[in-house]
């Protein structure tokens, strides 16, 4: 416990010192809010809620994958890794204190992005039970990329394009069949999905979206144990 307490708050010092990391948790619901009341609430052919939700989908595939990344990456980098698992941090540990910090704060963007889209009862409950659910697999799927990078450097040369990927798929699967069929194997896409249509199930999205947290956790285990020690 105290291993885990340890890391979230070294990660949680580190981010207010980082601006880029910072500005991810900002600039999306910003953007959200000023299409909604600029665009959305002036034209009638627009749901109240289409920006809302097409830039939670964003945050959730690019901000919080490419600041998940570079964070371990850094730690990589530094050498700190190397340190904290000859002190005896075990994989559980290093990701609950490194992504827990990341899961608090994408929590509060995502009660930020309810409020704007005027969500109500049973709506803002699915709502941020996917998004919170999305933010955990986005800090995963970010972790494992990090963890399997030399540095910053290579860590945002492959976060970038597989950030582009899961946030701009889903908002082309809505105007393609073909991309659909495709990116419904991404947790992005079954999130978009959900916040589309609160009528549907639940049951497909969420199998589908814990698939994807089963995976990226073997992964990132698998990551630390091998890349650890020589980072």
């Amino acid at each position: 416990m105290k291993s885990i307490k340890a890391i979230f708050t070294k990660q949680a010092k580190d981010m207010f010192k980082n601006p880029m990391v910072l500005v991810m948790f900002i600039i999306f619901p910003a953007v959200a809010l000023i299409m909604t009341q600029l665009i959305a609430k002036t034209n009638d052919a627009i749901p109240n809620n289409m920006f809302v939700t097409m830039m939670a989908a964003i945050f959730l595939g690019m901000g919080l994958v490419t600041a998940a990344s570079g964070v371990i990456a850094e730690d990589i980098e530094r050498k700190s890794l190397r340190f904290l698992i000859i002190a005896g941090v075990k994989p559980h540990q290093y990701l609950i204190g490194t992504g827990g910090f990341f899961l608090f704060a994408g929590t509060i963007t995502s009660v930020i992005f309810a409020l704007i889209g005027d969500f109500t009862g049973i709506e803002i409950i699915k709502f941020l039970t996917v998004m919170i659910t999305g933010t955990a697999t986005s800090i995963l799927l970010g972790a494992v990329i990090g963890m399997v990078s030399k540095n910053q450097q290579a860590a945002t040369s492959l976060g970038v394009p597989v950030a582009f990927l899961l946030g701009f798929t889903p908002m082309i699967a809505s105007f393609n069949d073909t991309v659909a069929k495709f990116a419904n194997i991404f947790y992005t896409q079954q999130i978009n999905v959900i916040v589309n249509d609160f009528s549907i199930s639940l049951v497909k999205p969420v199998l589908v979206i814990l698939s994807n947290i089963a995976v990226l956790t073997v992964l990132f285990v698998i990551a630390y144990k091998k890349k650890g020690l020589k980072g």
